[in-house]
């Protein structure tokens, strides 16, 4: 000790030092540990409809409520669920698919907490659309006219077959009278343009790009066939319901945000009007692949809930058409799916939606 003591060493002074490197080494751990915690990871198909969480994440709501949320784009819900599974992703927005039906069959654990888009009547979200030169021949005019030819949807099992299965009841058919081919959204206005498909059911924006490209026309809209459609959902898994189900809550809060405030800019026929609308629009042109602000002036979008409102009604029609395609097997329900409890909570503490003057 007393060499050491020459040479410069203070004991005490050097305890404090260690305790004070020990000390930030753990509030580095903690903030690390925090940070992860508050993490979430979002899968979506950065469609229009997915306005809620584009405004959540470019308000900041996320922000505010503590969470570190990343936005990851994927072709469709369905393939969502492995990534879902393996904890890469920890909510997705989409449709209820079969595939997602069989999951929950063998375990998965995924619960559907919130409405994302449905289609009362005025608001559509998909629209069945054919190919100019086919309508402007007289080829196809009516639905019926569709029975043996191709039609784009973007996967087999999802709540898209639902709406076509309405749409082409109309006409006489059924899903099996018609050829399906499975394509992303951007790639459908690219199939109808070199004739690959005969029609498509995309979703917007690609359903105008199409038309005001003049590659398509529209035929019937999903929400005159089947009005209230649940088409689009908000999911999370149940390890975070269940181990961080305050983040979860924070998150519903934040989404309901994003939908109240995509709500205030509409008008009474869900066009977007004054600056709350002109603002609305400005985040689409942003996270879409629409950039010119007047496309989105001109029609309204599907309705997105600012309470979340499920409608567990056409998600029982949409599982009963699975299981007619035999895309489903067992005896599940959306019961097995549906878990209001975390978009209660969140009501609970916002209120019900009250629209902004």
């Amino acid at each position: 000790m007393l060499a050491l003591s020459r040479c410069g060493f203070n004991r005490d002074v050097t305890m404090k030092r260690l305790c004070l490197i020990l000390g930030l080494a753990a509030a580095g751990c903690a903030s690390q540990a925090m940070a992860q915690q508050n993490k979430i990871n979002v899968g979506l198909t950065s469609l229009a409809t997915d306005i809620a969480l584009f405004v959540a994440e470019k308000r900041g709501y996320f922000k505010s409520e503590g969470l570190d949320v990343s936005l990851v784009n994927f072709q469709s819900a369905a393939v969502m669920i492995v990534p879902m599974t393996s904890g890469d992703i920890d909510v997705m927005a989409g449709a209820a698919s079969a595939g997602l039906y069989n999951g929950l069959g063998r375990g998965l654990d995924i619960r559907l907490v919130a409405s994302k888009v449905t289609t009362p009547t005025g608001f559509t979200s998909q629209t069945l659309i054919i190919r100019k030169d086919h309508f402007e021949s007289g080829k196809v005019k009516t639905v019926a006219q569709l029975k043996g030819m191709k039609i784009a949807n973007a996967a087999a099992g999802t709540a898209a077959m639902g709406s076509l299965t309405r749409m082409l009841n109309t006409g006489g058919l059924s899903l099996k009278d018609v050829d399906f081919v499975n394509l992303a959204y951007p790639q459908m206005v690219v199939a109808l343009k070199n004739g690959a498909i005969d029609a498509a059911l995309p979703a917007e924006p690609f359903t105008m790009e199409a038309v005001k490209g003049n590659l398509a026309v529209p035929l019937v809209r999903d929400d005159e066939v089947y009005p209230g459609h649940e088409i689009a959902s908000i999911m999370m898994s149940g390890r975070l319901i269940r181990q961080r189900r305050d983040e979860a809550v924070k998150f519903m809060r934040a989404f309901l945000r994003g939908a109240r405030d995509h709500n205030d800019g509409l008008d009474e026929k869900g066009i977007f009007s004054g600056p709350k609308g002109e603002a609305i629009i400005a985040i689409l042109n942003e996270y879409t692949a629409i950039k010119d602000p007047a496309f989105f002036r001109t029609y309204p979008l599907a309705y997105c809930d600012p309470n979340g409102t499920i409608n567990k009604e056409t998600l029982r029609e949409d599982l009963a058409v699975f299981k007619d395609m035999d895309l489903v097997q067992g005896d599940i329900t959306t019961d097995k799916l549906i878990d209001e409890s975390i978009l209660q909570r969140a009501l609970t503490e916002l209120g019900g939606y009250k629209k902004a003057r």
